[in-house]
């Protein structure tokens, strides 16, 4: 019976080697956190002007400008919420629509003027103006978008305008901490609308 139990001892010794574990590692649990939407992808954003095409219907071809609220209006397929959506997203939800009224619809979508991703760098920067953000950008990237800072800027006063719900908000943003690889989280991703102010 002891061998029995030493031989049982071990094989459970070994099975719990081979099982896999789940990774504790602070680093793993923040890459599950990861954006579904790649980072080149465009994601439409109320201004932007999009161009509907749907193969033999001539009447569905339309020029749309998503509202303020992030809604299109589309004969047939009536208010569909675009803002946030990728192009193929949008481009699948409205053939979805269609179906209903057209056989087998072959929707054909493109972004004919991307306003609504604009953002604005203004102050102590090489190039100040604004900006057509074509992917998700943060605050580094825009930065090196306006060519960086001038040597007089106030590096660690940078600030973020930002409407929300009407109301605008200030968010604070040290350059030199995130240039050393500290306070990695203030290197946030910029909306359209967004004014970056290097002082």
């Amino acid at each position: 019976m002891k061998i029995l139990a030493l031989v049982l001892f071990i094989f459970l010794t070994a099975c719990s080697y081979l099982t896999p574990s789940t990774p504790s590692s602070p680093d793993v649990a923040k890459a599950s956190d990861t954006p579904t939407v790649p980072a080149d992808i465009y994601i439409i954003q109320p201004g932007d002007i999009l161009h509907v095409d749907v193969w033999k219907e001539k009447d569905l071809q339309q020029e749309l400008m998503v509202q303020p609220d992030g809604v299109i209006n589309l004969p047939l397929a009536g208010n569909i919420d675009a803002s946030g959506k990728t192009i193929e997203q949008l481009q699948k939800e409205i053939a979805t629509k269609l179906a209903k009224f057209v056989p087998d619809p072959v929707v054909t979508l493109s972004v004919k003027q991307s306003l609504g991703n604009k953002i604005y760098i203004v102050g102590k920067v090489l190039k100040p103006g604004d900006y057509v953000a074509y992917r998700n950008t943060d605050i580094m990237q825009a930065l090196s978008m306006a060519g960086g800072l001038t040597p007089y800027a106030a590096e660690n006063k940078i600030k973020i305008l930002r409407r929300v719900n009407g109301k605008l908000i200030a968010i604070p943003f040290k350059y030199s901490r995130v240039e050393k690889g500290e306070d990695l989280e203030q290197n946030i991703l910029l909306q359209g609308g967004d004014v970056v102010i290097v002082p």
